[in-house]
């Protein structure tokens, strides 16, 4: 089983699908554990590569006393994309799956594809869930497990599918009161609402019409109000729809993201096409050696020059290659830019683009317009490259 350690604590996590498809990562509900998400991972390991983990204080995942906090939990998902190596993947989160999510977008934007926000809020009532936190610390999960099936699923599916009802109530029983405890007191202290604002992600919200614990009216409705471009879709269920309607579930998820993944497959293509002029110009030796230094810090950057610098700009009819190569000689030693310089320079004359004749031309152009100082270091950077290719 994978785990991975975050300051001391050891969280569980687990992956289905193909390693080269969109990263999706599901967080469960308090009071669950990854189990929550069974009936619906079938339904998104065609189209998604499935991360799960078990929230902190909850299935295999270590439970330490103590109250947790938003910043923690959302540090732990981080530190479970890291472990994945997966830096960038959309969000999904049941409750507090969802709370969880909402965090993570706010303090690490740029590892955030998308969210898809199921049954949840910015904002709870803070005196409820101490007192929730109070009886689970001094009598145990029994003394709130009826409870907690009331605000878990609706009255007609209790009726009709009591199993899932009582394998939920048996997970609930299972888990560390110090785990429940704990993300409890990250539930009473949240209040995102003032920065809903600020989430760039794309959003979807989900609700359930039958839903007790985080009703569309005060809850899914103000994070689809505030968080920009926000859509909202409500399905026939309580507060766990993927346990009520997986499938129901896994096919709003699929349509929302379906566009993200029409996205990644148009930025795939212009970066293909990057790609071939830049290899055109820089050649693939240069080129392999770039993509092997590729870093999750990194990877977006060399990705989107590729789609822009490379094939917007460079892929042009307007001006052919050789022309362009001149023109990026002649800019960038007159801004001192000698690293680019002495790239260009190379690729340049080892790929044939131009001469030595024309580069010395280019050179004393850019010394009447640039400044004699400038072009004196650009003769001896170039000076320097034609002797390593001789």
């Amino acid at each position: 089983m994978p785990f991975v350690s975050r300051d001391g604590v050891r969280l569980y996590w687990r992956v289905d699908g193909e390693a080269d498809r969109p990263a999706l990562l599901l967080l469960n509900a308090i009071g669950c554990d990854m189990s929550l998400w069974d009936g619906v991972v079938p339904h998104l390991m065609s189209r998604f590569r499935v991360l799960r983990m078990d929230v902190r204080g909850h299935g295999a995942s270590d439970a330490p006393a103590g109250d947790y906090s938003l910043d923690d939990l959302a540090a732990d998902a981080l530190a479970v994309l890291d472990a994945a190596a997966t830096p960038r993947a959309a969000i999904c989160g049941v409750s507090l799956g969802g709370m969880i999510a909402m965090t993570l977008a706010l303090k690490a934007p740029a590892r955030v594809e998308a969210l898809v926000l199921v049954c949840t809020s910015a904002q709870m009532d803070p005196a409820a869930w101490q007192a929730r936190i109070d009886t689970v610390r001094g009598q145990g999960l029994s003394a709130i497990a009826d409870l907690a099936m009331e605000r878990f699923f609706s009255e007609r599916f209790r009726h009709q599918t009591p199993g899932v009802v009582a394998s939920a109530r048996t997970r609930l029983l299972a888990m560390s009161p110090d785990g429940y405890a704990g993300c409890g007191a990250a539930i009473r202290d949240m209040d995102l609402s003032a920065r809903l604002s600020g989430i760039g992600a794309r959003a979807l919200v989900i609700s359930g019409d039958r839903d007790v614990s985080t009703p569309f009216e005060g809850h899914g409705d103000r994070i689809a109000a505030a968080v920009p471009g926000a859509r909202a879709v409500a399905l026939d269920t309580g507060h766990l729809p993927s346990l009520e309607a997986p499938a129901g579930l896994a096919g709003a998820i699929v349509d929302f993201l379906a566009g993200n993944a029409a996205a990644d497959e148009a930025r795939a293509t212009l970066f293909d096409a990057g790609l071939a002029v830049r290899r055109e110009v820089l050649g693939d030796a240069w080129v392999d050696r770039a993509l092997a230094a590729r870093t999750p810090f990194n990877a977006d950057f060399q990705a989107m020059i590729t789609r822009y610098a490379w094939n917007e700009v460079w892929g042009r009819p307007g001006l052919d290659h050789r022309t362009r190569r001149l023109l990026v000689v002649a800019m960038t030693a007159s801004l001192g830019r000698w690293e680019e310089f002495r790239l260009h320079v190379r690729s340049g004359l080892e790929q044939g683009g131009f001469t030595r004749d024309e580069l010395k031309e280019v050179l004393l152009q850019t010394a009447i317009y640039a400044g004699v100082p400038i072009a004196n270091t650009a003769f001896a950077e170039a000076a320097a490259v034609i002797a390593g290719i001789d």
